[in-house]
């Protein structure tokens, strides 16, 4: 017989109120117990566990990290392999594991060898810093065997020092390490109620750009880069890291920008061992200084990193600033320090008291007290009102524990009971406890001296290891590599990277935009692309540069089928991309007669034919662009007839009407600038060049490209005079004697150098590239005898030779110094004009004209 099932006793339950709380319950404990670190102590749970775990096993030899795992996992209710992962992540940080073996690399990315091969064992600094089980608050383990502390009680910004990374449920911490010392000055700033600033300082070195940090609260940003060197021409190497990059994340991303053509090199090799080097081979035809440029803009040689300080404070998830942590966890280690010496003072006291107590009791022979007892009882209540007469100024009343101790004293101790040991015993108590009560009384002061005494002890060798230093925005369609071939069809409209077929216009890369005018008068600006339609009737097409206020366009329109003629010069600077401007007019049937697009504002001379006409008395008019002024994009420009057009013919190229460029060199970032940074070095134009001397005595002359990179490595970085000879006051190691020459350099691009001497002590002292200079010579006194300084007048001292003279002995005397008075230079900026100005601000006038209609340049050459 079949046994009937019913249903009736089931019934359905919404699981959405079990699920809302069971998430909360794991989001709680994902934050709580595994992502996020306490400000306290700076450690995650499992952080906290391993080095608990490592003290309980400390004898100060090493331990296998095989046998400290298994330790730790009475703690940790997790698997083995994360609190392996956790403990290599803590010795990687050099700070509280003292580590044996293979531990990975932190350069290369190289894991650790296995937990049963690899040795560990606490630092110095950890085992002082740490560690006080009497000031350690205690709680149970997950299964409730042992007991584990609930915050380590470190005295020391330990989390701001080591970093942290961690992902929770619904929120995250990411806080960059900073330097150990510098953490120290910080929280003695504090201390004194001085301000601070903190800045983070990474492992692997590289360069940071902290000016949006934000002291590392959410919403701030940091970018760093590697360092990047060039080794000679043809040659890249770099030397250090950005944060949280490996050699191997840093060459697939350089690999993968050369295949894409952001970037050209020829080889990269990496040679990293104990420090990093990475070289990279470039072609001949590449520049060192624009690949630098691109691998930052292109690799992960430059990255940009979102701090989130986000720490446990009271069991619960804050997000604070950097400098706000700080100050917390000095005032932490300042509560810490002072329950310390509360400690040691009770402990002291307790001492004081016994000592004090047995002095008593040996002395007045209340020993004799225990004899014909009875009882234990008896022999306490006797002791204790022996005592009594005797304890006015004990620290404390008398209690039985303090009677059983003394009963218990050993014979041979109460018989060679030495009175004079004793009281200097309690003296030295007396002078201990007067130290500690004045360092409670002078707590500030007192924790000063320990974090002195910490950074004395184990700051050594502890430098910034990453330079602070501001980055240059690089724009990335500058030092892009041309990587594609761009071509068009003027006729049909059509432009891009696959039109083989059609004409080749210039190489570009493919970030790049391109700029584009119809015979219509229109402009607009597009991507790169294979192939796009623009327009028919095409008359230019270039490479658009945002903000480019050197490039002129010239030209000369018709307005509508049978309009006036007019002219305008215009620069391009800023557009929305994929929009059309209507350069000309709107008016149907207008067209563009003659286009020129002048990259460094030249401005040409141009005929224009007009057809024959009885009114008018002269068909020719010869138009000068150099006398029009430059205006915005949408001005309608100058009259130039009002008679048809037959044609208009290029009479004669011009030259550029912009002003001569003020260039600055920012020392900063090393860079040349057009925008007031740093110091002016002049104005340049044309072929100008910039002289760079290095103290090697090698000369070199760049072009003003604000692209162009400098090294740390310059005595003279100024604009070249070609005329003004450059003079030299060099030391021979050989001959041990100071030379003076004078000469010339050669307009070349290659490096000239002037130092004659290759003796190694040899070097040069000064080198001058101003007029009139004058030195003064210092002799060292020799026999007691003084020779008076000596002037000598550069110029005159010796005539111009060629570079590769020796020059003239400027003494035979030992020189002790050379005083160098230059005149201060003068440049003559008063006849500038200033091109910067922009013309989209010129905008407003638009619409204006040059001249009225009925006075144009047309009328002086028509007639009604």
């Amino acid at each position: 017989m079949t046994e009937d099932i019913s249903h009736e006793e089931d019934s359905l339950k919404k699981v959405s109120g079990l699920y809302q709380d069971w998430f909360l319950d794991y989001a709680s404990y994902v934050i709580l117990d595994r992502a996020i670190p306490s400000i306290f102590d700076g450690f995650k749970p499992v952080q906290r566990r391993i080095m608990h775990s490592m003290r309980e096993l400390e004898d100060g030899r090493y331990n296998k990290v095989a046998n400290i795992v298994g330790n730790t996992m009475k703690y940790h209710p997790h698997g083995d392999a994360s609190i392996t992962d956790a403990m290599v992540q803590i010795g990687q940080k050099d700070i509280l594991i003292d580590t044996q073996g293979n531990w990975g690399n932190i350069y290369t990315g190289d894991s650790a060898a296995a937990a049963r091969y690899i040795e560990a064992r606490l630092t110095p600094f950890a085992l002082e810093v740490v560690f006080n089980p009497k000031t350690t608050e205690w709680s149970k383990s997950y299964d409730g065997r042992n007991n584990e502390p609930v915050d380590l009680p470190v005295k020391f910004p330990l989390l701001l020092a080591q970093g942290v990374e961690g992902i929770g449920v619904g929120l995250s911490t990411k806080i960059m390490p900073h330097n150990f010392n510098e953490l120290i000055n910080a929280s003695i700033a504090h201390l004194k109620g001085k301000k601070f600033e903190l800045f983070p300082d990474f492992l692997t070195g590289g360069l940071l750009d902290v000016s949006n940090y934000n002291d590392g609260e959410r919403g701030g940003r940091l970018r760093t880069r590697a360092r990047i060197i060039q080794k000679d021409k043809h040659t890249l190497c770099i030397t250090e890291l950005p944060f949280g990059k490996n050699t191997g994340d840093l060459i697939d991303s350089i690999i993968k920008a050369n295949e894409k053509g952001k970037i050209k090199i020829k080889k990269i090799e990496d040679n990293t061992s104990d420090v990093v080097e990475i070289n990279i081979y470039l072609n001949n035809d590449v520049s060192p200084d624009k690949t630098i440029d691109a691998l930052y803009a292109f690799t992960d040689c430059e990255i940009s990193i979102s701090p989130n300080a986000c720490v446990i404070v009271g069991n619960k998830p804050m997000f604070l600033s950097v400098s706000e942590i700080l100050r917390r966890n000095t005032e932490f280690t300042r509560e810490l320090l002072q329950r310390e010496l509360e400690i040691e003072l009770n402990e002291l006291q307790e001492k004081w008291h016994f000592a004090s107590l047995e002095k008593i009791f040996i002395e007045n022979e209340i020993y004799q007290e225990i004899k014909n007892r009875a009882s234990k009882e008896e022999v306490y209540t006797a002791v204790g009102n022996a005592l009594k007469p005797f304890t006015k100024n004990l620290l404390r009343e008398v209690k039985i524990e303090d009677i059983i101790k003394l009963t218990e004293l050993p014979f041979m101790r109460i018989s060679r009971y030495d009175q004079d040991k004793a009281i200097e015993n309690i003296l030295a108590l007396e002078a201990k406890m007067e130290q500690v009560k004045h360092h409670l009384a002078n707590l500030t002061a007192y924790a000063i001296s320990y974090f002195e005494n910490i950074q004395k002890k184990y700051g050594k060798n502890r430098e910034r290891k990453t330079e602070l230093r501001l980055f240059e925005t690089i724009d990335a369609s500058k030092v892009a590599v041309a990587n594609e071939k761009f071509y068009a069809n003027f006729e049909e409209g059509f432009i891009g990277t696959s039109l083989k077929k059609d004409q080749y216009l210039f190489d570009c890369s493919d970030i790049d935009d391109i700029i584009i005018f119809r015979k219509d008068g229109v402009m607009q600006v597009v991507k790169v692309d294979a192939k796009t339609f623009v327009g028919k009737d095409l008359l230019h097409v270039g490479i658009f540069k945002k903000g480019d206020k050197r490039t002129i366009y010239n030209m000369i329109y018709r307005e509508g089928k049978t309009g006036p003629y007019y002219m305008k010069r215009f620069a391009v600077t800023s557009i929305t991309r994929n929009t059309e401007y209507f350069l000309a007019s709107e008016t149907k049937g207008s067209e563009i007669l003659y286009f020129s697009a002048n990259p460094n504002g030249e401005a040409e001379l141009v005929s224009v034919l007009l057809k024959p006409n009885a009114r008018v008395r002269k068909n020719k008019i010869e138009i000068d662009f150099s006398e029009l002024a430059i205006k915005g994009r949408n001005s309608k420009g100058n009259l130039v007839t009002k008679y048809a057009v037959k044609k208009i013919d290029l009479k004669e190229k011009g030259h550029s009407t912009l002003a001569p460029r003020k260039i600055w060199f920012d020392d900063t970032v090393r860079r040349l600038n057009a925008d007031a940074r740093g110091n002016l070095l002049g104005t340049f134009k044309g072929d100008d060049k910039i002289l760079i001397i290095n103290s090697q005595g090698e000369a070199k002359l760049i072009s003003f490209d604000l692209q162009n990179r400098f090294d740390d490595d310059y005595l003279i970085l100024e604009k070249w005079k070609p005329e003004q000879p450059l003079s030299c006051i060099y030391y021979d190691g050989e001959k041990n004697i100071y030379f003076l020459k004078r000469f010339l350099l050669e307009n070349s691009p290659n490096v000239q150098s002037f130092f004659p001497s290759e003796h190694p002590k040899s070097f040069v002292e000064m080198v001058i590239t101003e007029p009139n200079a004058t030195a003064e010579l210092v002799f060292v006194k020799e026999k007691g005898k003084e020779k008076e300084n000596e002037i000598i007048n550069i110029d005159e001292f010796i005539s111009v030779k060629g570079i590769k003279a020796l020059g003239n002995q400027l003494t035979k005397d030992k020189i002790k110094l050379i005083n160098l008075e230059i005149p201060e230079p003068v440049e003559d900026f008063s006849a500038d004009i200033d091109e910067e100005e922009n013309p989209e601000d010129q905008e407003q006038d638009s619409k204006d004209e040059e001249f009225p209609e009925d006075g144009t340049i047309g009328s002086l050459f028509e007639e009604e």
